[in-house]
This record gives C-alpha cells, structure tokens and sequence, in this order.
C-alpha cells in the first residue's frame, strides 16, 4: 500500500475508541430520486471471516451522501468480483449507472489486499459492443472502466479504507470531493450522570466513538482546527465560560482565554493562525479576534447590540455575525482588514449561526419561520432562501467539507439529537443517539 495512505489510515485509529456507533444514519427522505447505483459484495478469499464488511461500509456511505440509491443485493441481477464478469445488460435493464465490483485475499500478519473496479454500465456496453466487431477489437478503449485499484490494508484499518474507498467512488461519479473519511464531534448530555456532559468525536457516520472529555458543567461550542488535529470548545468547569484548546490524539489541552465575563463561540479561522470569538470583558459582547501564537487580540466590532456566533470566510477575510443592531438577529458580515460591515439577510422573523459553504457561495443558517426554527441555505448572488428543514427547534448547523450536506442539532421525540440534511433540501436523515441528548455538532475539515 502506498506509504501515504498507510500514515493517513492509521493517524485515523482512535486508541481507546469503541468501534460500534453511538449515533446511527437513519434515511428519512429522498433516497428514491437519487441515482442507482450498485455495490456489489466483495469477493472473499481467507480462512476466517472478513473482519469488516467493506461492501456494507461503501454502501452506507454512498446512500448518506444524498446522491446514490444503492440497489439491494437481492434485486442484483449477478455478484462480480471483476469488471470482466460484468453483465452491461442486465444491469442496464435494471437502470443502474455504476457497478463497484472487488474481493479481499487474507495476507500474513492480520493484512489484507482489497481490490476494486468502478465501473461505468453504459459505457461498458457500448465498449463491448465495440468489441463484437472484429475489425475494430484493438482499438476499444477501456474508458468505462473509472476506478481500477488495488491495496494492502492492516485489519485495524479496514473499515477507515472503506470510506477512502468510498469517496474514490464519489469523486469518479459526481467530480467532487467526497466527506467519507471525516469526523464529526458533539456534546452528548446525560442527566443523572455525576459528570453529564461529554465531548465526543466520532467517523461521520457515529463509528469509533471516543470521549475527549467529561465535565460536570455544560460543554459548548466545539470548533475543529484546519488540520482536524485539535478542537477549540466552551467549558464552564471552572464555574466560568472558558475556552479550550484539546489535541484530538494525545487529549493534552490548553487554556485559551479566562477573560472576565463571557468567553464563547470560538471559531477557528480557515488559515489556522488565528480564532475567532465573543468576549464581554469590555462590558458589552462583542466579536474578537486572537492570534493564537501570541494571543494578541484584536477587536472586530463595537456595537451597543450583542453581536455573536462568528464563523469566517473561506478566505479568511472576513467574520459573519449574528446582531441585533437592526432589532431582531440577523446576519452580518464584517471585513477583518476594514472594518466594513453589511448585512447579509432580510428574509425571516430573525436568522443565526450562519457560516459559508466551502465555496463562499452561499449561506446556511438558523432561520425563524412562523415561530419556527429552521436550517435555511441563501444564495449570496440572488439572495433567496430556501428552508431546508421541517423538524423541531432545529439548531447548530455545520456544512461538509465538501458542501454536500448539513449536519445540525435538532428534537425527536422529545430529545435532542443530531440530523442531515443535503444542501438542496431533498435527502434527509437522523442519527439517534442510544443514549443521552445530542447537541452542537461540528464537522471536521478533510483530514488527509
């Protein structure tokens, strides 16, 4: 296995993590307008059984993403484990795009090797049928054939493979980057606990669990560092809102800020040198900036309205903000280097926690609607604002790294819990948790 993808996969093993999911993807709406697409079990050469269903994880990831509908193993029409058993036709009969075929061979000292082929159905049928004629035989390209892979892979490192499988796949049919191979972190609250409150992390899907902290006082606001190599968060374990900072591998952290007053929302800028954050120690709260290797602050607004929630822009030139300079919250975006500031939302009883898709385009944000609380997304260009969301009290948003999706904090059943939702509002889902209250996800960047 290339020696890159060997540090990439093991820097993705948590020590001391449970590998079974806490919160699990539940699909809610969507999934039958997406495109088909099949994953075919993965053939199987080893005396004993595959620790991981590499097939299965492919299959889950590709149906969350919002985009894929893969075809059931029992309404397969064959189960290939080469591009060269393909039947194109029966699989073109059953309206499939794509057909993921591979196999894994049991190798000394607990490796693998995982082999796979993504192929593209309707090329490879008029690939074939280019082939019948045999005059031009020699001259069929294999352009149907848009992945042709193969790795050794340690059994520790099978299930985190399977997502970089999987956003391999992601990227060949749709051009972007995919968010498989991710993490997510919350705060899960379980009442009646001596210490309630808990910082996790978790792979995107709720695997390889692992509390980064327990505290007795809540937890809040948790904000992954460029690299996905550290967490910024609120505590108030010291009986007053601080900020952290906590190294994800080795759980040191850092006291960041204790000003008097409030210390909250930190956010950490995309370039990875300075923070983002509310401080009150100046009476009224107000938008601050840090740079974090000399902890020199920088004031960014003053304003007798409460300005709050920043999150910054790609390019790190600028903070939106949540304020009430204009009444009731709404969205403002101020530029670091000026000082200029403008709002950016008119639609709505009021809108908060906004922050931009990774390519500046567009806003996703907590929108009050006819009393309710909804995730809303507004095209910067045009200005219109789409409601995403038709669940309860639904809060915290945080974009993919690619864009693709939401993840947001939201009431089910009468618990919090954590749910999806695709930037075009059309695919839904929820992650349940079994146990406690979910709450404040933070998506991680891509971490390879």
């Amino acid at each position: 296995m290339n020696k890159w993808i060997r540090v990439l996969l093991g820097s993705m093993v948590l020590l001391h993590a449970s590998t079974q999911a806490n919160l699990e993807i539940v699909i809610t709406e969507g999934i039958d307008s997406a495109r088909p697409i099949a994953v075919v079990p993965f053939a199987y050469e080893g005396f004993n059984a595959l620790p991981e269903d590499i097939s299965k994880v492919i299959t889950n990831d590709l149906r969350s993403s919002g985009k894929f509908n893969p075809v059931s193993v029992s309404e397969m029409p064959q189960t290939p484990s080469t591009s060269a058993e393909v039947d194109y036709a029966a699989w073109t009969a059953l309206g499939v795009e794509a057909v993921l075929v591979g196999k894994v061979e049991a190798l000394p000292d607990d490796e693998y090797q995982v082999s796979y082929e993504l192929v593209d159905v309707l090329r490879g049928q008029m690939a074939k049928a280019r082939a019948a004629d045999a005059q031009t035989a020699g001259l069929v390209e294999d352009d149907y054939l848009l992945l042709n892979l193969q790795s050794n892979v340690r059994k520790v490192q099978l299930r985190q493979y399977s997502h970089l499988i999987s956003d391999r796949v992601y990227k060949a049919l749709t051009g972007d980057r995919g968010a498989f191979l991710t993490r997510i972190a919350y705060v899960v609250v379980k009442r009646g606990d001596a210490r309630p409150f808990q910082l996790r992390v978790a792979d995107y899907d709720g695997f390889n669990e692992r509390v980064l902290l327990s505290s007795d006082e809540p937890i809040m606001s948790p904000s992954w560092s460029p690299d996905g190599k550290q967490l910024a968060y609120v505590s108030i374990e010291n009986k007053r809102h601080e900020i952290f900072l906590q190294e994800i591998y080795t759980g040191k952290r850092t006291k960041l800020t204790s000003f008097p007053g409030i210390n909250s929302a930190p956010s950490w800028s995309p370039d990875g040198k300075h923070m983002a954050m509310v401080l009150s120690k100046d009476g009224q709260p107000e938008i601050y900036t840090m740079e974090i290797a000399t902890k020199k602050l920088t004031r960014i607004t003053s304003n007798r309205r409460i300005d709050t929630e920043p999150s910054w822009s790609p390019d790190s030139r600028s903070l939106l903000f949540s304020s009430e300079r204009g009444g009731r919250p709404q969205i403002y975006q101020v530029d670091i280097a000026s000082g200029k500031t403008k709002r950016i939302t008119w639609d709505g009883e009021m809108n908060l926690g906004a922050s931009l898709t990774p390519d500046g385009k567009a806003l996703i944000m907590v929108s009050r609607v006819n009393g309710e609380y909804r995730i809303a997304r507004q095209d910067l260009d045009s200005g219109f604002v789409q409601i995403l969301t038709k669940t309860g009290l639904d809060e915290s948003p945080s974009v993919a790294p690619n864009g693709s999706m939401i993840m947001y904090s939201t009431v089910d059943k009468g618990r919090q819990v954590l749910a999806l939702v695709s930037v075009d509002g059309r695919f839904k889902a929820t992650l349940p948790a079994r146990e406690g209250s979910v709450r404040a996800p933070a998506w991680s960047p891509f971490l390879n």
